[in-house]
């Protein structure tokens, strides 16, 4: 089961984390032309060699690498600005499909440990893998959805720190995710009520029922993906340890 926490790491990492808005919206406008998406795949690869740290395994490594690059490039091809949400959704299905099936295909009970899993332990691997998950991978998951409505018409007049709303939103995830998986499940209703109570005062004065449902769809959306890792994380860490 760690060689999958292996692969969704790596794939999580280049998906998100290493792949800069500037090579997004470049790989958008020139397509298959963009040099960004075979500097994307060539990271993606790279980053499968490294987590996994298992030569044996380059065989399913690279078809990985080479089926992320295929899922790329046909979402690259068929992707309109009407359909942009959903083919991200596709993509993302797509590639997490890919790499669960190179995961039965392989059978990972034969494999050695990494060094990596060595280094810093399974069940360390898998609560990391969650936390990144929850930082940025999620921000923009959640940009993706709310891509449908033209949100900085609707805050335009609300002032607020430069990011401070993704700022606050990974931590709530990260609070939320940690007591979930240390079962302190009224900490979480807690922090929910903390958050409606500073939110009040916002929303009763701008008086506008569309913030007030964005804010509203926001917070659920945050808690709900943050309860869902913890119960996730706390399924699998009996298979990771055994």
């Amino acid at each position: 089961m760690i060689l999958l926490i292996k692969l969704l790491l790596a794939h999580i990492i280049g998906d998100f984390i290493l792949q800069p808005k500037k090579w997004v919206k470049d790989k958008e406008k020139h397509k298959l032309k963009s040099r960004y998406l075979y500097l994307h795949i060539a990271i993606h690869l790279t980053l499968l060699f490294l987590i996994t740290w298992d030569l044996t395994l380059w065989l399913l490594l690279l078809s990985i690498a080479f089926s992320h690059g295929i899922i790329d490039a046909l979402k690259l091809s068929f992707q309109k600005k009407k359909n942009k949400r959903k083919w991200f959704f596709m993509d993302q299905l797509l590639h997490i499909t890919v790499i669960v099936v190179g995961f039965i295909i392989v059978k990972p009970e034969i494999l050695k440990s990494s060094l990596l899993t060595e280094v810093i332990g399974s069940s360390s691997l898998l609560i990391l893998t969650c936390l990144i998950f929850l930082t940025q991978p999620v921000s923009i998951i959640m940009q993706v959805i709310f891509s449908k409505w033209d949100i900085p018409k609707l805050t335009k007049d609300n002032e607020s720190l430069q990011d401070a709303g993704k700022y606050i939103g990974i931590l709530e995830r990260l609070l939320v995710f940690v007591f979930i998986i240390t079962d302190h499940w009224e900490a979480v209703g807690f922090l929910i009520t903390a958050k409606s109570v500073f939110r009040f005062g916002d929303l009763k004065e701008s008086k506008e029922r569309k913030l007030t449902e964005y804010i509203l769809i926001g917070t659920l959306i945050s808690f709900g993906i943050a309860i869902l890792i913890g119960l996730f994380f706390k399924f699998m860490l009996p298979f990771v340890l055994s």
